[in-house]
């Protein structure tokens, strides 16, 4: 609906010689008063044109008024315009109808190349339910992005790398000694999971003593390798049965052994400099408060160095706009990156970096206490098995990634509007159950073509048929703002919507408006079948 008086407007402009309209705005106003959608356009477009704001929404309402789904217009305050949707939507609805499982499918990416990074938890421990806030936002706004006409390529960065990977290694040595009966001192800053016992039993099964007559550094060394082996397997399990599959998998210890951190450090050119021994990054001249380290004193790379060199790898491998989503703990990474983008030449802009904020587990209506070192966190893996895919990855995305998310699982086992993606799921099913007996009747899906839609008159049967055609434009808005959580509310809404609908008026049995009111039902159930599908839940047909 948003989309074709976007196109009115354009043709509006365009024949008063405006090919791009900058900052023009088509949107559902807040207060039902000022319309069904109203346009910002004569008021931006004004000055450039030399109009007076209000005299240019006056000539853009009256072109905008002949349209057949135009019920009135009305030129508000210095020169906004706001419309009133008549019973022709009714006729967009059917026409919408004719696109199928297309429907809300756009080019609006025109096949650009975007790289999707996410999750990338570090192969030190299993998945936590923080990591599958991440994973359920990543894979959704990947899946919105296609629906969009983005080429979308999901990667997740390995860091198989640096200090954490001795700490690993050397955690997994020490619960192996103690296996042999050795006494052992465990640091404090160690990793203390049971996954870690789990991890040194399986390896004294399989090599016996082996790694008590080895030289303690390479033992550490291979049992860092085998651990991160033995994690990441449980982490790309963990992903799949949650939905989430990866085009890719890319190891930080690949860039070291092909030498493009060297390279990427090169590449840098005179914005580095020695100093105390140690290879620094002028990260202040963009934006940071220090200059940051990229090789210690002792020879070592730090992270940061290591993630030049993998950003450097994905423009590259020829990717037109990279999206990096990460825990809040890392914002202070967030300007120095995007500095060293622009450090080798790249436009820092092509960079997106999304934080997403931490989950709090509510059981029992208490919250509960987690942290990862100790061992002490609820696995993704645990949380599936109580909740399941579809209301883990729902509720996760029902929050802008900017809040934090409290995840009550007592509620997520619901089957009551209180869970909302029993709420959404049932609405699906419920029009699955009216269509099917429709079908009793011998009322065909294809018989909905033949539907007069002037037969429908009420408030409601309008509203949700604007719901329908809205969705389109949300899509597009959630791929360019980023902003896949503007899904859950809209399909909230729209089911809300029907459930009232539904439990006021028939929809069999109606006579001449039977027909009209299937094919209604059934838009209805496609936005929500396809809206569900991009969240990568399940639309089920009974429930």
């Amino acid at each position: 609906m948003i989309k074709e008086v976007e196109k009115e407007i354009e043709a509006f402009f365009r024949d008063l010689g405006r090919e791009k309209l900058r900052k023009v705005k088509v949107e559902e106003p807040k207060r039902k008063e000022f319309g069904d959608l109203s346009t910002n356009a004569a008021l931006v477009l004004s000055k450039e044109l030399g109009e007076n704001p209000r005299d240019l929404a006056l000539k853009l309402s009256e072109y905008l008024k002949v349209l057949p789904y135009v019920e009135r217009i009305e030129v508000a305050g210095p020169g906004f315009v706001n419309i009133f949707l008549g019973k022709g939507i009714f006729e967009l609805l059917k026409k919408a109808r004719e696109e199928g499982m297309g429907f809300g499918r756009s080019d609006l990416g025109k096949g650009k190349k975007v790289l999707v990074e996410f999750v990338s938890a570090n192969p030190t421990g299993p998945l936590h339910i923080g990591h599958g806030r991440i994973a359920a936002f990543g894979d959704a706004l990947s899946r919105i992005l296609e629906r969009a006409g983005f080429s979308v390529h999901r990667e997740y960065y390995i860091n198989d790398a640096g200090t954490q990977m001795e700490i690993l290694g050397r955690s997994v040595y020490l619960r192996y000694l103690e296996l042999f009966l050795r006494d052992v001192d465990f640091p404090e800053d160690h990793y203390k999971g049971a996954y870690i016992v789990e991890i040194a039993k399986k390896v004294k099964e399989e090599k016996g003593d082996k790694y008590l007559k080895m030289d303690e550094e390479k033992a550490i060394e291979e049992l860092s390798q085998i651990a991160a082996k033995e994690i990441m397997a449980w982490i790309e399990k963990d992903l799949r049965d949650f939905g989430v599959v990866y085009d890719s998998y890319f190891s930080e210890r690949s860039l070291y052994e092909s030498g493009a951190v060297e390279e990427a450090i090169k590449a840098l050119s005179d914005k580095v400099y020695e100093e105390d021994g140690a290879l620094w990054f002028k990260s202040t001249l963009y934006g940071d408060e220090k200059d940051r380290v990229l090789r210690r004193k002792n020879g070592q790379y730090t992270y940061f160095a290591s993630d030049i060199a993998y950003h450097l790898n994905k423009f590259k491998r020829g990717f037109d706009e990279l999206i990096d989503i990460w825990g809040a703990d890392h914002h202070g990474y967030v300007e120095r990156l995007r500095g060293a983008i622009k450090a080798l030449g790249y436009d820092p802009e092509r960079l997106k970096i999304i934080l997403v904020q931490m989950v709090n587990l509510v059981k029992g209506g208490r919250q509960v206490a987690m942290s990862t070192r100790k061992g002490e966190f609820y696995p993704l893996e645990k949380l599936l098995e109580e909740v399941g895919k579809d209301a883990a990855r729902f509720i996760y995305l029902t929050r802008d990634s900017s809040s934090p998310l409290d995840f009550d699982v007592d509620k997520a086992k619901e089957m009551s509007s209180e869970n909302p993606v029993f709420y959404v799921q049932y609405c699906h099913a419920r029009i699955c159950s009216v269509e099917r007996k429709a079908a009793e009747r011998g009322i065909k899906e294809e018989d909905f073509l033949h539907a007069s839609m002037d037969v429908l008159d009420l408030p409601q049967e309008r509203e949700l048929a604007k719901k329908v055609l809205f969705f389109p434009k949300l899509v597009e808005e959630m791929a360019l703002n980023l902003e896949p959580h503007k899904l859950t509310y809209y399909l909230y809404d729209l089911s809300s919507s029907f459930h009232s609908y539904y439990n006021s008026h028939r929809i069999l049995g109606e006579g001449e408006k039977t027909l009209a009111r299937l094919l209604l039902s059934e838009m209805v159930r496609r936005a929500v079948n396809i809206g569900l599908g991009l969240l990568g839940v399940s639309a089920p047909e009974s429930m």
